[in-house]
């Protein structure tokens, strides 16, 4: 069924979608993804939590930071962690993980990560059912995180350890628009019901 309705914006790859933020409504076609996911889960059985990974030191590692602030209390329902002022990263997510274990019940983590791609993919939103590797594209070795893992590819592949502090701003701002966005629009249809 999502293939219908994200025909022209959408294409899917070993179930990994991308969506193309250059496309006005991307993050609409997004948000209707996100919540198919999450119905088809019966999200309301769970404790959602989006998890935001990645740090403000880097401009092409701040994509998660940046959504995490952009939906900072705008639910009661689903929980957020990872913002500008106290970013999830490499660094502390074994104590995020552990909180989450921790201190919410039946938790599903919705883990929102930037990550790199061909020079083709840049500027694209993917979303897959099941989790991330976060760092894995700057070869850092993190535990795999998400029961829904959404990413922004925010600039090429390489073993240049440079290349997310080369990250244009913009192309990062656009992706987490498109992200915040498209999540607000699936938590603002299940909040309502």
């Amino acid at each position: 069924m999502a293939e219908v309705f994200m025909k022209g914006i959408a294409e899917r790859r070993n179930g990994i979608q991308y969506f193309d933020v250059a496309q006005g409504y991307a993050h609409i076609e997004l948000g209707k993804c996100i919540l198919e996911y999450l119905q088809d889960v019966e999200i309301e059985q769970y404790t959602p939590i989006i998890l935001c990974i990645g740090t403000d030191r880097a401009t092409g590692d701040c994509l998660g930071p940046l959504v995490g602030e952009q939906l900072l209390n705008y639910s009661e329902t689903f929980h957020v962690m990872g913002c500008l002022s106290a970013p999830v990263h490499a660094l502390n997510i074994h104590d995020a993980l552990h909180d989450i274990r921790n201190n919410y019940e039946n938790p599903f983590v919705i883990a929102v990560d930037a990550s790199l791609g061909s020079s083709s993919h840049v500027g694209l939103v993917t979303i897959n059912d099941g989790p991330i590797l976060p760092g894995k594209g700057v070869k850092k070795k993190l535990p795999a995180i998400g029961d829904l893992s959404i990413t922004g590819i925010v600039n090429v592949s390489g073993g240049h350890p440079g290349l997310l502090q080369s990250t244009r701003l913009y192309t990062v701002m656009q992706l987490a628009d498109c992200i915040a966005n498209a999540l607000k629009y699936s938590i603002r249809y299940l909040d309502a019901f």
